[in-house]
């Protein structure tokens, strides 16, 4: 087979024409071996994604963490095979046993892309729009992190310099996160973020007539966004060369995020299913898939068919990343050489770890005095902005209600802002009332790596938020989430900004740590304990929400046992304990006040604070006794919110003081009053539940 290039602008022979064929017959095997998924995509994408994989992208598929590689999001992830088989075919680990084991019990090839379970797969995609948003945060990483380490570079010759690659189909567009996402990047200019269209027109429902007349590439240009348009061959596939061209373009405009729409078919060249609802997510069947192959030129009696000829020449991807991370290395060594703090700087926080003498910043509040937990996470964030460079953040229009500004003259902005805190490389993020698509972008940048991430919101608008705080939990991503105005004590916004159902809810998502301080030396430990948690580590590391409160709260003296999210504040007096109260946030103190009011009526009473039910949870049962003995059935949980939580610590006798319907607009003490958040109310539970348990 010949493999004298057929064109000029771009090497692309006839080898590389039979690998995207061949792409497009493992597509369609792929699927119709295990009976459901979505080969449409694939096989008219295939074109595209081996142009990226095999001709533009830097990477190397025998070091899928190197730090300079470009990143890779293939947001429209129901075409997981538009990945796989790239990774196939250039090298990254997987085989043609992996591809033939898709979306089966225990297979490398899932049924959407999983971050940490397949190499090569830089985010989990299948939610659609999250990969653009995750995209988007990825090159904003991308830019902090070269502001950390070689911020004076000319552009395009630091090795901290990448390409951040994303493809998304016509699902992920419509759907408003990427809205959100795109508007933020292109007010950003990230120079660094492509994303490229395929507008195949069709969707689960037929034509996206259905659905969608907008025009999609003056709403990017709205943006702010470098847009091209590739034109189809006139066979109706998509153009290698127009591709390529229209990537090298992407690449090389620097001042602004680019936008490439590729008219492609869907399930090209299928004679008869290609263009059609039904190949975006069934299989083709055996008659439609023999005929593609004889249009292919492929035996129509083989399956998984893969020449020697072409796996050798795209396994020449090995050898093409090998050079050019050398060439990378060259460059790394020259400016580890030229700014060895940086260096040393880069080494540390690469490793996941924190500077020397970073806790001794750790703000500590006098006891007895009123601070709202909101409040003191700001002076926490204030005082490590000095000494742990590479945390970062902001929030989503609501900096000076979440107190999340760790730095007022230096804000995350491109080069003309008009604003005078505006630096490239700046501290605090302003996300606008975006909360959906800065959760996603959150995760881009913990995915990233280099930096350490956190943004705010209030708790109530999590929902906005909940599938990509999901996806966090599923990716095991060191994200922080500060979520504050956390229950009816926010007050007179009334119904609609109160908290009800959120803590319960976020708490039943696996693997996020919900912590809830009662107090600002509560706040100061949560914060720390995240950092110490905070090094991405794919199984072990978690995300985290802060809930804080609006109003001030008495501050108690510091408990190091709060990092174990539960201890005792305050222990019984007089004898054994009759009752324990267990407690949250800004309800601990009318555990407190109703403690006060149980002994002095001669029933000992201890208080437990409990900020982080999952970091409790993870304790040992020795430990977990003794702050909840069990002999103790006596027990009474206290939170402004459903009580969903609570029932599986206060057992059979206990009593649930909560809030099982939504606020009102008032004062927040006369909420409390109202809704029965009181001490005597507690006291009386506690008292009942006394009663219970000596049935």
């Amino acid at each position: 087979m010949s493999t004298k290039p057929t064109t000029t602008d771009l090497q692309w022979t006839e080898l590389d024409q039979r690998a995207v064929d061949t792409v497009r017959v493992l597509a369609a095997d792929a699927v119709q071996k295990v009976g459901n998924g979505h080969p449409g995509t694939a096989m008219s994408l295939a074109p595209a994604a081996y142009t990226l994989f095999q001709k533009v992208m830097r990477h190397d598929p025998a070091d899928a963490e190197w730090t300079g590689r470009d990143r890779f999001v293939l947001s429209a992830g129901h075409s997981s095979l538009t990945l796989y088989i790239q990774l196939y075919l250039a090298g990254y680990g997987l085989e043609l046993d992996d591809l033939k084991a898709f979306r089966t019990w225990g297979s490398r090839t899932p049924g959407h892309p999983e971050y940490g379970h397949t190499t090569g797969v830089e985010t989990t995609t299948g939610p659609l729009g999250q990969g653009v948003a995750n995209a988007v945060g990825m090159a904003m990483a991308a830019r902090y992190e070269r502001g950390l380490f070689d911020p004076q570079a000319a552009a395009g010759t630091s090795p901290f310099d990448h390409t951040i690659w994303v493809i998304a189909g016509d699902g992920c567009l419509q759907e408003g996160i990427s809205a959100e996402a795109s508007s933020l990047a292109g007010h950003q200019k990230l120079g660094n973020l492509v994303l490229l269209w395929d507008d195949n027109h069709i969707s689960i429902e037929g034509d996206t007539e259905t659905a969608v007349s907008e025009d999609t590439l003056k709403r990017y240009e709205s943006y702010g966004w470098h847009v091209q348009r590739v034109d189809q061959l006139p066979s109706g596939d998509l153009d290698p060369e127009g591709l390529h061209r229209a990537l090298l373009a992407a690449k090389a405009e620097t001042e602004r995020p680019s936008f490439i729409a590729a008219r492609s078919i869907i399930a090209w060249p299928a004679p008869n299913a290609q263009n059609t609802e039904a190949a975006h997510g069934s299989a083709l069947g055996d008659d439609e898939i023999a005929a593609t192959k004889r249009v292919l030129g492929f035996d129509p009696e083989k399956t998984f068919e893969v020449s020697d000829e072409v796996i050798a020449h795209t396994r020449e991807a090995l050898d093409r990343g090998r050079e050019a991370k050398a060439e990378w290395e060259k460059g790394f060594a020259a400016w580890r050489t030229a700014n060895p703090e940086r260096a040393a700087d880069f080494d540390r926080i690469a490793a996941g770890e924190l500077p020397a003498g970073w806790e001794d910043e750790l703000p500590v509040f006098e006891a007895g005095h009123g601070v709202a937990t909101r409040a003191a996470s700001g002076k926490v964030l204030q005082a490590l902005g000095g000494v742990i460079p590479e945390l970062w953040g902001g929030s989503a229009d609501l900096a000076g209600s979440n107190n999340t500004t760790i730095d007022k003259t230096s804000s995350f902005l491109p080069a003309g802002n008009p604003l005078p805190e505006a630096d490239p490389y700046g501290r605090t993020i302003h996300f606008g009332i975006r909360e959906h698509s800065m959760a996603a972008a959150m995760n881009g940048i913990a995915l990233h790596g280099n930096t350490r991430i956190y943004g705010g919101t209030f708790l109530v608008f999590s929902d906005y938020m909940r599938n990509a705080v999901r996806l966090s939990a599923l990716m095991h991503l060191p994200v922080t989430y500060v979520w504050t105005h956390d229950s009816i004590g926010l007050g007179e916004d009334g119904p609609t900004h109160q908290p009800v159902e959120h803590l319960a809810s976020l708490r039943a998502i696996p693997g996020l740590n919900v912590v809830r301080p009662a107090d600002a030396n509560e706040t100061t430990i949560a914060w720390r304990e995240i950092l110490k948690r905070g090094k991405k580590d794919f199984g072990k590391s978690a995300p985290h929400g802060l809930a804080l409160s609006r109003q001030g709260l008495p501050t108690y003296a510091v408990n190091e046992n709060a990092a174990k999210g539960g201890y005792v504040l305050l222990d019984a007096e007089g004898g054994e304990a009759q009752a324990v109260l267990i407690a949250t946030g800004s309800e601990v103190q009318l555990a407190v006040e109703a403690r006060d009011e149980l002994q002095a009526a001669g029933v000992p009473t201890r208080v437990v604070s409990m900020p982080c039910v999952e970091w409790f949870e993870e304790q040992d049962q020795a430990y977990k006794d003794s702050v909840l003995p069990p002999s103790v059935k006596a027990r009474v949980a206290v939170e402004a919110g459903i009580g969903l939580t609570w029932y599986r610590y206060v057992g059979d006798a206990g009593r649930i003081v909560s809030l099982e319907h939504f606020g009102a607009s008032a004062d927040a003490k006369v909420l409390f009053r109202e809704f029965g958040f009181t001490a005597a109310h507690v006291a009386e539970a506690a008292r009942e539940s006394i009663a219970a348990a000596a049935r």
